[in-house]
């Protein structure tokens, strides 16, 4: 083969991959921009400007919701788990919200029960169905070995990440306390690359 013969060959080669490279460069950048968009719509779901807002005279008298729990006697798993329904039926919350209740297990004490389930929350979109972060509610029934069976069982809850123990009828649910969960978890995804 002359010289000639192997210079043009080199120049095809060099235009072919000249020409992938480009078109990897112009995808990446397109796939950038998209995941740039969704990301951003992620964001506002989860911001607090997207969040329900009351007017500050509705702060002052807000009457915190609660429901009966259950006694003693009248404890079973099914029935702690409709009560978990029924209490977050009374939480202020948008209508994009999705969770599921799943029981973890029991821990045997000396003196009581403490059955433990977990509320996890997403916001599945059209584009997103299987979403890229939940966040977890922890509810604990304390269910007494050595009190009455007409007394009522002790639950408490936390959220994920945070330390502080919530009563029911003590404190006020709050949205954004489970959208700061997931954006703090979309922002270490998009930290970590694969």
């Amino acid at each position: 083969m002359s010289s000639d013969g192997i210079d043009e060959f080199a120049e095809v080669a060099h235009g072919v991959v000249d020409t992938v490279i480009e078109k990897a460069i112009t995808r990446l950048k397109h796939e950038t921009l998209q995941r740039q968009k969704t990301l951003e719509s992620i964001r506002f779901d989860l911001s607090r400007e997207n969040t329900i807002t009351y007017p500050a005279s509705q702060y002052e008298d807000y009457d915190i919701k609660n429901i009966d729990w259950l006694t003693i006697g009248e404890f079973t798993n099914e029935a702690a788990e409709n009560r978990i329904h029924e209490f977050i039926k009374t939480w202020d919350y948008q209508d994009s919200w999705q969770y599921c209740i799943d029981f973890l297990g029991e821990d045997d004490h000396e003196f009581d029960i403490r059955y433990r389930f977990r509320v996890m929350w997403s916001i599945p979109t059209r584009r997103k169905p299987v979403p890229r972060a939940t966040a977890s509610v922890y509810f604990t029934f304390e269910v007494s070995k050595i009190k009455p069976k007409n007394y009522p069982v002790e639950v408490y809850y936390v959220f994920e990440t945070n330390r502080l123990v919530h009563k029911p009828g003590r404190s006020r649910f709050r949205e954004h306390w489970l959208k700061d969960i997931i954006q703090s978890k979309v922002i270490v995804l998009e930290a970590i690359d694969f």
